[in-house]
């Protein structure tokens, strides 16, 4: 007994630690949660690639409100851009959990070398918007555009069903370049908001179809609360200069080391 006791140790302290860091991330920059999530329970804690997947989604959807909610109360989201961005993301979400847990459910190698790909065009893309953000004149309400926000939707709530990557990172980088005026926080905010739909449909597919274990869930959403509610308060108020180039070389390192390049 306390033996077994003592070998879960570790778990009770690296599943809250590293759900504290992917809540800050989450909560200050709308990106983090399968960025960094995913690849930390498969390269270090020794998750398979598709329960992290399934697993990181469920934390998703927990914690993703509690920074939406803060975003809203300060008047940061745009819920005309988040109902088209759904309209898009909800059925491609459900259809990338059908598709990872029928074509690669049995194909570990094939899972990280989709997560890690995935998380290299993040990591490009996050490259762009650092180097692109040049806004000198930015506007809270920018005419919305349909059609390419719903083409936003699809692309990114495909990749989000399959991988996990994608809500905050490829999906904010793509709405920047879409409306380049719209003021940071307000694209922070809206793409946290909607996440939550997203979100919803990837995680009901992988409730239905894939392998969600509440051993894992748990114990990162105690870490994960607090650190999502802290990172939104702290968004409202700072920028997030500091820390984007920190994820920056994270999710690269951890794209190259899913596909053995590192």
């Amino acid at each position: 007994m306390i033996s077994q006791l003592a070998a879960q140790v570790p778990d009770l302290v690296a599943f809250p630690l590293v759900g504290l860091l992917a809540g800050l991330a989450i909560g200050l920059t709308g990106m983090g949660g399968g960025v960094l999530l995913t690849p930390i329970m498969v390269l270090f804690l020794g998750v398979p690639p598709n329960v992290a997947v399934s697993n990181d989604l469920l934390i998703s959807l927990a914690v993703k409100p509690v920074g939406a909610l803060t975003h809203s109360r300060a008047g940061t989201v745009r819920s005309d851009m988040v109902l088209r961005l759904a309209i898009g993301s909800v059925p491609a979400a459900f259809l990338g959990a059908l598709l990872v847990n029928t074509w690669f459910a049995d194909r570990a190698d094939a899972m990280k070398y989709l997560i890690g790909g995935t998380l290299l065009v993040a990591a490009a893309m996050m490259i762009v918007r650092l180097l692109g953000r040049t806004r000198t004149v930015e506007e809270a309400s920018p005419p919305v555009r349909t059609v390419p926000t719903v083409a936003i939707g699809v692309v990114g709530g495909l990749l989000v069903g399959m991988t996990s990557v994608g809500s905050g990172s490829l999906m904010l980088v793509l709405l920047s370049a879409l409306y380049p005026t719209l003021a940071s926080r307000t694209l922070v905010g809206t793409d946290l908001a909607q996440a939550i739909p997203l979100v919803a449909a990837a995680a009901l597919g992988h409730v239905l179809f894939g392998d969600i274990r509440l051993s894992i869930v748990a114990p990162v959403l105690v870490g994960a609360f607090p650190g999502v509610w802290l990172g939104s308060r702290w968004s409202v108020r700072m920028p997030e200069v500091a820390l984007r180039p920190t994820l920056l070389v994270l999710v690269g390192a951890s794209g190259l080391r899913m596909v053995g390049a590192l």
